[in-house]
């Protein structure tokens, strides 16, 4: 008891010391997750880099002013064990310092990648003295004993290896930036995956199948029979909920056993790296995941890491770390955060395609799913054209974030997305019930016509039962009371922005910008804020 008490103590007193100083970190407050910096709310607005960029200090200087302009207020950045690490033992930090004085000359945040043992599934970013020593630090082998260019996890000495060199760059971010705050997340790995087989088959990896499914995962399951995600516990289930036994005991002898057992061996190698870097500097941690594809099987795609199905593996075999992130390269953005924001796990997006509609998918994001970060991916070799939605989108995101950030956790905020083909949306906010549809359904609308209709976006904030905030693009809005029998009416509609938290009206949006007093929109090819106020007869 004692013990216990001791160790809680200590859990307290570090909770209050992170609070203290303002370190960045995660706290449930009401319905949402939020990631607080210097103690306040804090979005990422951000863009990743692509993955060359950040090597050379000197290319890097070239886009600051871009991404400067483009309102981002972080840089999602890569961290390169082989530059890093490039003799063993001797640690060069230059690039992350270069990163971290030029982030803040632009008033910029920073997330790091740190691209380890893993990066897209490969051992791509490994120093050359590991890569050039298998017998030291072997890879993994498909089913006909060909290695492939993936360390495996099974080995202690390429975790030992990762492990040191991680921890090395956090007790360097406690020391150089530990007031500052510059870095406010950090990743573990990116994209970990099997590939071309669902599982390893070298000689570790296969001794570690034939063995019983570990403890710690087979707790978990009991612990959380009622709460486990229904695919995989349908996979459970179908052997009789099993609580000892092998792999394929306890699952049964299937492709995606095998990408089970390789999923939890990554998960506690990552862990066992990103506890050890907390330890040194408790940054909150994510891990990135390669989307699946319907109807492909394990092995076909980068199979094992932090995805939906799996999402119980990797919570059971690494606590340590705080968000299992998607990375969104595939269709359907409303089903995979869904499937994300399960079981309370934050939505985090560190990458999406460089497309159009992530601005609208930025509103539907943080609007809709209490979302910490939104970032496209290669931010910096957008044309100015494409880049400008998003820029857009993120100058509004970034006025009313001190909103989002204080209602948010009362359940005060919507979020629709809207496409050519999809249906109305509804969405209730205290006494209101909100539908969204494409503004180019209103057949008048200059964009109506086009064969094909960049997504429409936004998000509604309520600020009083009857005074709400629209931000977007490409929406129209309709509202009614709850209550039956009653009319909704609008006695304003302003559109405006913010000086600070200060609200500067624009124009009055009636007439023919809210056809009468029927609507709010925001046009396609605009992006506004609109201060809504409302009144029922």
């Amino acid at each position: 008891m004692l013990v216990w008490l001791f160790c809680v103590s200590l859990v307290t007193a570090k909770a209050q010391s992170n609070a203290t100083n303002g370190m960045p970190r995660l706290v449930k407050t009401g319905q949402s997750t939020q990631l607080l910096v210097d103690n306040k709310p804090f979005f990422v607005l951000g863009g990743e880099l692509g993955n060359s960029t950040a090597s050379n200090t000197a290319y890097m200087q070239l886009f600051w002013p871009k991404l400067k302009a483009m309102n981002l207020n972080t840089v999602i950045a890569p961290v390169y064990w082989e530059l890093m690490e490039p003799t063993e033992g001797k640690f060069d930090f230059t690039l992350v310092d270069d990163l971290l004085r030029d982030a803040r000359k632009n008033q910029m945040k920073l997330v790091l990648l740190w691209f380890g043992a893993w990066k897209n599934s490969m051992s791509c970013y490994a120093p050359a003295w590991v890569k050039t020593d298998l017998k030291r630090f072997p890879r993994v082998e498909d089913d006909k004993g060909v290695p492939q260019e993936i360390m495996t996890p099974f080995e202690p000495r390429n975790l030992e290896a990762d492990r040191k060199a991680f921890v090395q760059l956090m007790q360097h971010l406690k020391e150089v930036d530990g007031k500052q705050h510059t870095v406010v997340t950090v990743q573990v790995e990116n994209e970990i995956g099997m590939l071309p087989t669902a599982r390893s088959y070298d000689a570790r990896a296969n001794a570690a199948f034939k063995q019983p499914v570990p403890a710690q995962l087979l707790t978990y399951l009991q612990r959380e029979r009622k709460t486990l995600k229904p695919e995989f516990a349908a996979i459970w289930q179908r052997q009789g909920a099993k609580t000892k036994g092998t792999w394929e005991e306890v699952f049964g002898k299937s492709l995606a056993t095998d990408e089970m057992f390789m999923a939890w061996y990554f998960a506690t190698y990552t862990n066992a790296v990103a506890a050890a870097g907390k330890a040194a500097y408790p940054l909150p941690m994510y891990v990135n995941a390669a989307l699946n594809r319907p109807g492909v099987v394990p092995g076909k795609y980068p199979s094992a890491g932090p995805l939906p199905h799996l999402m119980d593996i990797w919570l059971a075999g690494a606590p340590d770390i705080d968000i299992l992130a998607p990375d969104f390269y595939n269709p359907n953005f409303e089903h995979w955060c869904d499937l994300y924001t399960r079981g309370g796990n934050p939505l985090f997006i560190p990458e999406h395609r460089f497309e159009d509609g992530v601005a609208a998918k930025a509103f539907f994001a943080f609007g809709n799913y209490n979302c910490l970060s939104f970032s496209p991916f290669a931010i910096e070799g957008s044309d100015t054209l494409k880049g400008a939605p998003i820029s857009k989108a993120y100058e509004l995101l970034q006025q009313v974030s001190f909103l989002l950030g204080k209602h948010q956790p009362q359940n005060q905020v919507r979020g629709f997305l809207v496409e050519k083909d999809s249906a109305a949306r509804t969405a209730t906010l205290g006494d209101y019930r909100f539908t969204a549809k494409h503004e180019y359904t209103l057949g008048w609308s200059l964009g109506a016509k086009k064969a094909e209709w960049t997504p429409g976006g936004g998000l509604i904030i309520a600020v009083a039962p009857d005074e709400f905030y629209v931000v977007g693009t490409g929406i129209v809005l309709t509202c009614e009371p709850t209550a039956k029998g009653k009319r909704a009416g609008y006695v304003s509609v302003d559109e405006g922005h913010f000086e600070g938290e200060k609200w500067i009206d624009g124009r009055r949006m009636n007439g023919d910008q809210d056809h009468q007093g029927r609507h709010v929109r925001v046009p396609g090819d605009e992006y506004s804020i609109q201060r809504v106020k409302l009144y029922t007869y």
